[in-house]
């Protein structure tokens, strides 16, 4: 325990508080004694009682006021909550967006692409040049085989014709 001397209206006092509290125990003497101050007249009992009763006034005023704070604390809360779940939202839409830009953007570049390839081809048309066909792909090379296959012996047949 720790003893403290305050000085509240000009009449000193000891008093025993905690250890580490001292300073909070003064701060506190000082407000009252503050108060009992402001009150002109009267005996060191009554500023006493009335700075006590101002006091306990303010701190009715306070609890009051933390009281009603309660229920618009808590409809912040959950204002933030809300906005912070469309928050979380938005950003899901925001990338699911960007997701199909980019592939809407993948499959332009492709057309862009085979639309560039077709122009030179028909360019090459154009001007003259034997055309290459492109290398078809793999699974489709059996059954293009068969088909020039076909084409080769109709040829041969129609210049058999008279």
């Amino acid at each position: 325990m720790a003893d403290v001397k305050l000085t509240i209206a000009g009449r000193p006092y000891d008093v025993h508080c905690a250890d580490g509290q001292e300073a909070q125990l003064i701060q506190l003497a000082s407000i009252v004694d503050t108060k009992a101050r402001g009150i002109q007249g009267g005996t060191e009992v009554r500023q006493l009682l009335f700075a006590a009763l101002m006091l306990a006034d303010e701190t009715q005023d306070a609890q009051t006021k933390a009281g009603s704070a309660e229920p618009q604390l808590d409809s912040l809360r959950a204002a933030i909550a809300l906005a912070e779940s469309r928050e979380t939202a938005a950003r899901d839409e925001l990338r699911a967006a960007i997701s199909r830009e980019s592939a809407a953007l993948a499959e332009a570049k492709k057309a862009a692409d085979g639309e560039r390839a077709a122009l030179d081809e028909l360019e090459k048309l154009r001007q003259g040049a034997p055309v290459v066909p492109a290398p078809a792909a793999p699974a489709h090379g059996r059954a293009l085989g068969q088909i020039a296959d076909r084409i080769e012996a109709l040829a041969t047949k129609v210049e058999q014709i008279p």
